[in-house]
């Protein structure tokens, strides 16, 4: 990784997790509607993976999807508005957490639906070989997502196509309150790629160099030509599966329980020499900063307007 890359990717990961931990604390103060699923402790995988991706290339994303958008690009005030309901959120403050949405920027919405992704991801990979455009499709999606039957339909059209797009799978140990090793029979979710023709590869989703490694080599496969890539990243939600979890399925004893990806990519930073403490810290201050930024703007915003209700629908 080049220096800027390392500078953008910690300024990410920070971003991720103050914006995650303003809205747990926003949640508990009654301020959001609905529920929200938050990817702290994930960071390494939407980081490590967006690091290598432009505007022109498209994501799909799941319930949990702020990281990604935050890690795509999309607009942070934006965000914060619209999980507050508010007007001058990205979807107008009517779509909510599960359904933060930046065509513009490749992000093609989180997604409410387990396994929602795939068939849209292998859509609009289709539509970049079909147009002949130099981009890729990353898929995210859960471990509980696996065992849908969109997983088996998604990929296998994706290899039958040689799709370039690239299937990544955020194993947080749980679908929900269910343990993986409980709810899947293979041991890995990487190893049912081989049932469809393609490379699976299981990375330790809390390094993020790791994800990045991996990430590139299924870019530069797909935009060979030669098809789809399954990316199985072993990681571990910091958060419950929602607010309000309590969280009693977990034990002392889960993987990755006392890991954090942050900590872990600035040690590895400074041993390396590719960033300095005081280039860390003021990419931590200014990430604290550009969060408290966005919360006031979402306070600021006014609620959408009735007129609006009837609106962005389709029926």
């Amino acid at each position: 990784m080049e220096k800027k890359e390392v500078l953008w990717i910690y300024q990410t990961m920070n971003e991720i997790r103050f914006f995650e931990e303003e809205v747990h604390r926003t949640f508990g103060k009654g301020l959001i509607p609905g529920f929200v699923h938050l990817y702290a402790g994930e960071e390494a995988v939407a980081t490590g993976v967006m690091s290598l991706l432009q505007d022109e290339d498209y994501i799909t994303s799941t319930h949990r999807g702020h990281g990604h958008a935050i890690a795509k690009g999309c607009d942070i005030r934006g965000m914060m508005a619209e999980i507050m309901g508010k007007k001058d959120g990205l979807g107008g403050g009517k779509g909510g957490s599960m359904h933060v949405a930046d065509v513009g920027k490749g992000m093609l919405g989180a997604n409410g639906i387990v396994g929602g992704g795939f068939g849209l991801a292998a859509g609009a990979a289709l539509s970049i070989k079909t147009l002949g455009r130099d981009n890729v499709a990353v898929c995210f999606f859960g471990d509980g997502a696996s065992n849908e039957g969109t997983f088996h339909e998604g990929l296998n059209l994706a290899s039958i196509l040689d799709l370039p797009v690239i299937f990544v799978c955020e194993n947080n140990q749980f679908g929900e309150g269910t343990p993986f090793r409980y709810a899947s029979a293979s041991e890995t979710v990487a190893e049912r790629a081989f049932a469809y023709n393609m490379p699976g590869v299981r990375v330790d989703g809390m390094d993020v160099e790791a994800v990045y490694n991996a990430t590139k080599e299924a870019i530069d496969r797909a935009k060979a030509g030669k098809g789809p890539t399954l990316i199985e990243c072993d990681t571990y939600r910091k958060f419950g599966h929602f607010e309000g979890d309590e969280q009693k399925y977990k034990t002392d004893h889960d993987p990755n329980k006392d890991r954090d990806p942050i900590i872990e990519f600035h040690e590895k930073s400074i041993k390396n020499g590719w960033m300095t403490e005081k280039e860390a810290d003021d990419i931590e201050a200014a990430a604290k900063e550009t969060i408290k930024a966005a919360v006031a703007f979402a306070e600021a915003s006014p609620l959408p307007d009735l007129s609006t209700l009837y609106t962005d629908i389709f029926a």
